[in-house]
């Protein structure tokens, strides 16, 4: 078998390849991209105070709306008790002019 002739530490360049360069622009690809994910995490983090916010004022809208609803509970109990009230002395007016007894009167209320 023939010996092959040269340095065998000489350096071998495979097809003209420029490894180098394509190192260099992999690596600004992965930069831009960490950029990237740097931003959106900021964004997601703005997003997150914006929902925490709105959560904080839902809340207190909500307890709001439980007070509210509560005094219109309240107000329609008192409308209904005068209104029941008022239907009463009514009743109570007619039977008396009709000549009925207290004691009938008072079945009549029940």
């Amino acid at each position: 078998m023939a010996r092959t002739k040269g340095s065998k530490n000489k350096a071998k360049v495979l097809d003209g390849i420029d490894y180098a360069a394509q190192i260099a622009e992999k690596n600004t690809a992965a930069e831009s991209i960490a950029q990237e994910i740097a931003t959106i995490g900021d964004n997601i983090a703005a997003l997150n105070a914006q929902r925490k916010a709105k959560e904080a004022e839902l809340k207190k809208l909500n307890k709001e709306i439980v007070k509210l609803e509560k005094k219109k509970a309240d107000a329609d109990e008192k409308i209904a008790a005068e209104l029941n009230r008022k239907k009463a002395e009514d009743i109570v007016a007619n039977a008396l002019a009709s000549g009925m007894t207290a004691e009938e009167i008072a079945e009549l209320l029940k």
